[in-house]
Formats: C-alpha cells, sequence, structure tokens
C-alpha cells in the first residue's frame, strides 16, 4: 500500500514518537508499505509520522547514492549498495566526529533544500520486523540519512537546522506547502483547515 506522504505544517510532523510493544504491529506489512510509499517519492528515508503513524520506525533505502548519475562529478557511495532497511525503535546511542554540510531535502517539504551540518559519525541501537536487536555504527552518508528520518521521531525537521536568514527565505514556501499549494510527483497529506 502506498499512504500520502503527510506535508509539513501537519502537527503530526512535530509529535515525538512512541516505542513499538513487541507484536503491536505488522512490522513486515508497515515495513513493506514504507518502502513502496518511499520509493513511489524517489526518497531514500521515511519515517512513520510522514504517514501520519507515531511510531518509533523509519525505513531507509541508500541505493540511489551508490549509482552513478550521468549528470554528476560525485563518485558513487559503494557503501550504500545494500544499504536498505528498516529501523525500530532506534535510538542513537552516540553520535560523534566533525560535522559536515550536505544539502537535504524531505519528502514532506518538496521544493525545498538546504545545506545541514551533522556529525559524520553515530552508534544506534535499534530491532529489526524479525525483533532482533542490533547496535551498529554508521558514518558518512549513511549515518546522514539515520540522523534525518530519526530526527523525524523526535519532532524535528531539517529546516530546524537551516540559518535564520535561510528560515526567512523559505517562510512563504512552507506557508505554501500547509496550504496545499505545492507540486509533488507524489500524493501528499495537507494539513486540515479549520
Amino acid at each position: 500500500m502506498i499512504y500520502p506522504i503527510v506535508a509539513y505544517g501537519d502537527p503530526i510532523l512535530r509529535k515525538p514518537t512512541k516505542f513499538i510493544e513487541k507484536d503491536e504491529l505488522d512490522l513486515k506489512k508497515l515495513s513493506e508499505d514504507m518502502f513502496d510509499t518511499m520509493h513511489a517519492a524517489n526518497g531514500v528515508g521515511l519515517a512513520a509520522p510522514q504517514i501520519g503513524m507515531t511510531v518509533r520506525i523509519f525505513v531507509v533505502d541508500g541505493t540511489p547514492f551508490s549509482e552513478k548519475d550521468d549528470d554528476e562529478d560525485d563518485e558513487p557511495d559503494l557503501s550504500l549498495v545494500d544499504f536498505k532497511k528498516a529501523f525500530i525503535n532506534p535510538e542513537i546511542l552516540e553520535e560523534k566526529g566533525e560535522e559536515w554540510a550536505f544539502e537535504e531535502g524531505c519528502l514532506s517539504i518538496p521544493g525545498i533544500r538546504g545545506d545541514v551540518y551533522r556529525p559524520a559519525t553515530l552508534k544506534i541501537r535499534y530491532r529489526d520486523i524479525e525483533w532482533n536487536e542490533f547496535e551498529e555504527e554508521y558514518s558518512g552518508m549513511a549515518a546522514r540519512i539515520i540522523q534525518h528520518e530519526y530526527d523525524h521521531l523526535l519532532g524535528k525537521l531539517f529546516v530546524d537546522y537551516l540559518p535564520t536568514l535561510k528560515k526567512q527565505f523559505i517562510k512563504k514556501k512552507l506557508t505554501d506547502i500547509s496550504k496545499g499549494n505545492v507540486d509533488a510527483d507524489y500524493r501528499m497529506r495537507f494539513p486540515s483547515r479549520k
């Protein structure tokens, strides 16, 4: 099932998520639906709040960053070839290393991008869809994708990290998105107007 992506301005994107209890949800079906939704929107990550759920799960697929783009000079990141997984009840235990900038975007905020500085490496504890627990370290683009999606579980968005001037510059665009005045190549769910 492909869900509509929740748009900027919906209060659910600002709510911290709750931990999932074992057997509370069909995690296999939910993660499959989230992957389908993410791929249909050409994303590399998707968190539960972006499909209207306040549970602690996100999915990632860094494969697009591992493929050479004919128009780009950048080399593909081969460490992301098989970086496709669901993170259930994730907890970032540590972030370290020099912060580096990358122009991020978000499926909930189409058409807006901005440089966000994040630590280079992280350690994370999470469960997979079989309820196995893992503690792993990630760095580079894999860490960034995780950090971006993890923020969604805390009610944070990448635009929160942007400098004040940039925030003022995009304010009208954000308002337009929240009102449904945006073009996206995928279905979106906009905040209800009262």
